[in-house]
């Protein structure tokens, strides 16, 4: 049975992630760092191990794949976002979602592959970013640029492992219905505006993310490494179906 290990994966876009590889058959690691949550978790996924850790803790993570065993695959998908202009974002709420997002996916994926290539068998990693780190949103804070940070880290992953037979990609999501984009989604007038913006006409979800990162770590992409693919329903660049044009041009004159 291939494992699998997810971050993040007590709840929202890593909880989908962990849900269906157990049903690819996966033994799967549910890492976060709310116990009860984690445990509450895994109780409701089969082949699901609990294990608790601050992913940008190096000693905690390390102590989490021990306890796992061999790692098939690593998803990092751990992340935070603290909003604020910024102007006025207090240094520390930056410095944390730099430690998380960024700190802590290099972490994480750092002794997963150390295991990988003592092993000898590979691997494959696979890194959750963001549309926000292909295009900045605002008031998001360092979320952005830790997020194309990681796009950037899983290339320099692809590099180097690559000769190890470690394969590293990402998956930036784009408006999802789950995790920590709830507090938007939550006000209907905003769900609707996002909605209208999306050229598939619906949010993505969970599984939608999920999907993408099964494929990823399957021998179906056994060729594809250093991607940062956007499974976002075409936002990401749709921004010139939002200007306004001359009527006359619309209609070809």
């Amino acid at each position: 049975m291939r494992s699998m290990l997810v971050t993040g994966a007590a709840g929202g876009i890593g909880r989908a992630i962990a849900e269906r590889a157990s049903a690819a058959g996966y033994r799967v690691g549910v890492l976060d760092l709310q116990a009860d949550a984690t445990r509450a978790a895994s109780a409701t996924i089969a082949n699901a191990v609990p294990l608790v850790a601050n992913v940008s803790d190096e000693a905690q993570v390390e102590a989490a794949l021990d306890a796992f065993g061999a790692c098939d695959v690593w998803v990092s998908n751990a992340g935070i976002v603290r909003f604020g202009p910024l102007a006025e974002l207090p240094l520390a709420e930056f410095r944390a979602a730099v430690d998380v997002n960024l700190v802590g996916t290099f972490v994480g994926a750092r002794a997963a592959a150390k295991r990988m290539i003592a092993r000898g068998h590979g691997g494959a990693i696979v890194n959750i970013t963001s549309m926000n780190g292909v295009v900045a949103g605002p008031t998001s804070g360092a979320y952005a640029a830790t997020k194309a940070g990681v796009a950037l880290l899983t290339q320099q992953m692809a590099l180097e492992w690559g000769r190890f037979g470690i394969r590293a990609n990402s998956v930036a999501p784009g408006l999802i219905d789950a995790g920590m984009s709830a507090r938007i989604l939550a006000d209907p007038a905003v769900r609707r505006a996002r909605e209208e913006r999306i050229p598939l006409g619906r949010l993505g979800t969970g599984d939608d993310i999920a999907r993408a990162v099964l494929f990823l770590a399957s021998d179906e992409a056994s060729y594809v490494t250093g991607q940062n693919l956007l499974v976002d329903g075409g936002v990401t660049h749709s921004i010139i179906a939002h200007l306004p044009r001359p009527a006359h041009v619309e209609r070809g004159e």
